[in-house]
């Protein structure tokens, strides 16, 4: 199992608007691509020391080969759509991988 780990911050008068597009838009056309081996998404949110919101995205493949249908062979590059773009402050131009070493559940 892989995660693919990404970060973004925007103001907190933005934070809501861009928590629903993420809901309601660019996890759905991420599902939506179909990718094998794409096991989905985990959204995290915080108010951060800046003064900003910040979140946080983790994506689950079973596969280094399904990261790659995902995101292509330039694999650490973030997706980041353009409606996204509107709304973030700043984000990280590249997501993290690790491979997922255990995983306990209870």
């Amino acid at each position: 199992m892989i995660g693919r780990i990404w970060h973004g911050w925007t103001k907190p008068e933005y934070a809501d608007r861009y928590e629903k597009l993420l809901k309601e838009e660019i996890f759905l056309g991420i599902a939506d691509k179909g990718v094998p081996g794409y096991k989905g998404i985990q959204l995290f949110r915080r108010r951060s020391a800046s003064d900003e919101v910040e979140f946080i995205t983790i994506m689950w493949f079973d596969s280094w080969e399904a990261v790659r249908q995902f995101a292509g062979e330039d694999y650490e590059r973030a997706y980041v759509p353009a409606k996204a773009r509107e709304v973030l402050s700043r984000f990280d131009e590249s997501s993290q991988h690790y491979e997922v070493r255990e995983r306990l559940e209870y």
